[in-house]
């Protein structure tokens, strides 16, 4: 997911759009670029590699700063191509056609193929510049810019937001979407376009969003707006509440309140161009990702801390979804204990700031790895993965490398083979919550890629999943809604020093991560185990001082997880149970349930029955009097041992 900014104005649109940008890097991109229509009708570009003050310096130490009032914007995170700045957008084909895309172009190699064929010239790897030459070619045989895009749509097959700027109409800018959000931002004689309403916030609040399909016709006076099936229609304008500071508290007491959320926006921001109607675009992972992925008979996750359960939640789903072995690792024990690596492995790594020192040092010692002839601790294994063999003794290792983060230009993404940025936005609280989500959404996404790719699911599976997250946001939202009901309950830890945290299959990492939140902000004592395992020692814990905080998902495990609970009632345990509607245990003596969501699956359900955890830990953090934000001896990255 990059960033548009675009406009229409009678006034010089250089430093809104470079205001838009700016309002856009709490994403973070590695190049930025932008394109005016100038006084002579001519495209002035200005690209450049960084940030966006990279960009700014560059127009400000030009002798000849551009100027227009016309143009578009974009800030770029690489899939298709390296960072550079020829890849950079906008793209200009011929001089007469400049475009700004998010998304990806799937069948860009064919396209590519056929422009080719007819002479086009390629100067970037983007998918993008096949959508610039793709407008120009049916601008040839076209009235207005407008029927050239909507000519030129037809033939892209996977997700785009574009906006478009031409020569031959200075007067119009032209957007369209389909699978990446997009804009409009209505003002007094002028208009503008954006990814984002955070963008447009300083020029105007009042918006209309695009819907899927659209193509919008853009001058300064007019909007005219266009559906799937080329009929003019109407769509709504909206004032924005969106504060105009992306990291300011707004209405909420603590970043970490205000972060807990934000959950349903930050997964459909990571799901952005990422999924389409019923498929998962495996090239979200990269323009290698599937060439990469193909030959894949294990995984590896190394991670820390909050990330570490993320990929223990995807460990059951890599081996219980598609049946591909899947190992988990804290960082900080792996890169120490000498491991057996084995060749055809996916070495993924997981991190919120993508500078958490331990998990950087694995793969740096992976890629050294990788780099000299391999020794005994790198060996073969058998197509299912399980069985080691001889040693290798040649070079060309199989191990790619991927980062998931939430931070781009972060040392993690720059040292992988495959970056996967989580769109989580900035997360100012040291407890992690959202980043915690969107690493969920992106291994759940990632699973559905190495499994088709390796065609170890079915496209029944694929859409089952993928009509799953679409439904997330909407889950989340509903969990969210008992926090009234939360509050009730964390009046009760007000004495307490100690918990206990139960769950079952993927509930078990869910309740580690519980419980970690608790001991994070609360500074309560609290412990998870698998629910199977009290009788191995847990019991003997339980008393009525000791809570005890339970996930009972409407699954497999329920019965088994019920004559778990009873046994802590037995012994006069109190249980709090955070359940699915269907799983029926019902409010009694000693039991306190929320019935905290419904209708979620294998992938939904842990994501949403962490909800609540938050919600819980954050208000009993209230009620001991605790730095939220803040807690005492953490930080938010850990950038050392």
């Amino acid at each position: 997911m990059c960033g548009i900014v675009g406009g229409i104005a009678e006034r010089n649109l250089v430093p809104i759009l470079l205001e838009g940008l700016k309002r856009l890097e709490y994403r973070g991109y590695d190049s930025s670029g932008i394109a005016v229509l100038d006084s002579n009708q001519g495209i002035q570009r200005v690209r450049a590699l960084g940030k966006i003050k990279s960009l700014e310096q560059k127009i400000q130490l030009d002798e000849s700063p551009i100027s227009g009032q016309v143009g578009i914007a974009h800030t770029r995170w690489a899939t298709h191509g390296i960072p550079a700045e020829n890849n950079a957008h906008p793209h200009i084909c011929n001089n007469e056609v400049a475009v700004v895309h998010n998304g990806i172009i799937e069948n860009y190699q064919a396209l590519k193929q056929l422009q080719l064929e007819k002479g086009y010239r390629f100067t970037s790897e983007t998918d993008t510049e096949v959508v610039a030459h793709c407008i120009h070619k049916q601008l040839q045989n076209s009235e207005t810019l407008l029927e050239a895009v909507q000519k030129a749509i037809v033939h892209f097959e996977g997700a785009y937001a574009i906006g478009v700027v031409s020569v031959h109409e200075p007067d119009t800018l032209i957007a369209a979407r389909k699978g990446s959000p997009l804009v409009i931002g209505v003002g007094i004689g002028e208009h503008f376009i954006a990814s984002d309403v955070s963008a447009l916030l300083p020029v105007t609040q009042n918006f209309i969003f695009l819907e899927e399909g659209d193509v919008a016709e853009i001058k300064r006076d007019s909007v005219e707006i266009f559906n799937a099936k080329g009929q003019k229609v109407a769509r709504e304008v909206k004032q924005s509440s969106v504060s105009m500071h992306a990291i300011e508290l707004g209405e909420h007491r603590h970043y970490m309140h205000k972060e807990i959320f934000e959950q349903p926006q930050a997964v459909t921001d990571t799901l952005e161009g990422r999924i389409t109607q019923d498929h998962v675009l495996v090239s979200a992972f990269g323009h290698e990702a599937e060439t990469l992925f193909e030959s894949i008979q294990q995984v590896q996750i190394i991670a820390c801390g909050t990330s570490y359960h993320a990929g223990l939640v995807a460990k059951y789903w890599f081996e219980d979804i598609i049946g591909l072995p899947c190992q988990v690792e804290v960082a900080s024990e792996y890169r120490y204990r000498n491991p057996v690596v084995l060749n055809n492995t996916l070495f993924v790594t997981i991190s919120q700031s993508g500078e958490t020192a331990d998990t950087l040092a694995a793969l740096q010692q992976i890629k050294q790895l990788k780099a000299k002839t391999p020794s005994r601790h790198v060996q073969t294994s058998s197509s299912s993965g399980l069985t080691r063999g001889s040693p290798i003794h040649k070079t060309g290792l199989n191990i790619p490398t991927l980062s998931i983060c939430n931070v781009p230009e972060s040392s993690l993404t720059r040292e992988s083979d495959l970056t996967f940025l989580t769109h989580a936005g900035p997360e100012i609280g040291v407890a992690s919550t959202k980043a915690f989500t969107t690493q969920l959404v992106a291994l759940s996404l990632l699973v559905t890629a190495v499994g088709k790719t390796l065609n170890l699911m079915s496209e029944t599976q694929e859409c089952k999943i993928v009509h799953g997250l679409q439904k997330l946001p909407g889950l989340l939202q509903k969990a969210l809604t008992h926090e009234d009901s939360i509050k009730e309950i964390a009046q009760g830890f007000a004495d307490k020093t100690s918990a206990l945290f139960l769950g079952r299959g993927t509930m078990f990492p869910i309740a580690l991560e519980g419980a970690l939140k608790l001991k994070e902000i609360s500074y309560i004592h609290a412990e998870a185990y698998p629910a199977g395992e009290l009788k191995h020692g847990p019991l003997a814990l339980i008393d009525e001082h000791i809570p005890v905080i339970a996930i009972a998902p409407h699954d497999d495990l329920l019965e088994k997880l019920k004559s778990n609970l009873q046994e802590v009632k037995a012994r006069g345990g109190q249980m709090i149970v955070f359940e699915d509607e269907k799983s029926c245990i019902g409010s009694e003596e000693g039991f306190e349930v929320i019935k905290a969501t419904s209708n979620v699956g294998r992938i939904t359900a842990p994501i949403t029955f962490n909800i609540p955890l938050q919600l819980l830990s954050y208000h009993v953090a209230l009620i001991k009097g605790t730095d939220v934000d803040q807690p005492r001896n953490l930080a938010k990255s850990v950038t050392v041992e």
